[in-house]
């Protein structure tokens, strides 16, 4: 099956927060894009959902995004490592803060890849 994205995706382990209305659970992403990210996790939240997101950047900088969970796929705990794509696929609307710092971040994973 070929990917139907246009935006490109970039393989990439960040520690993120995240949450409905305070971001207070931890989580990883496992791929990244300018436009949204993979996030894994098994404490998922449905589809069309808002959620806040803080992470850091090299140097401390934060990163602060408003997103939309787009897809989301719960798999039991004890299965959690061997799913592959176990978590939310989620579309960013609105950075808070840090967006010109994620730009620069993500045009520069970009050029290494």
């Amino acid at each position: 099956m070929t990917d139907k994205r246009d935006i490109r995706r970039h393989k990439k382990r960040i520690s993120i927060r995240f949450g409905i209305d305070e971001p207070n659970r931890v989580a990883f992403t496992e791929d990244i894009s300018i436009t949204g990210m993979f996030i894994k996790t098994p404490n998922i939240v449905p589809p069309n959902t808002k959620i806040r997101i803080m992470f850091e950047l090299a140097g401390g900088h934060k990163v602060e995004v408003e997103a939309r969970v787009m897809w989301a796929k719960k798999v039991p705990q004890n299965l959690f490592h061997l799913v592959k794509k176990s978590g939310m696929g989620v579309r960013f609307l609105r950075f808070d803060a840090g967006e010109d710092l994620f730009q620069r971040y993500f045009e520069r994973i970009g050029v290494e890849s």
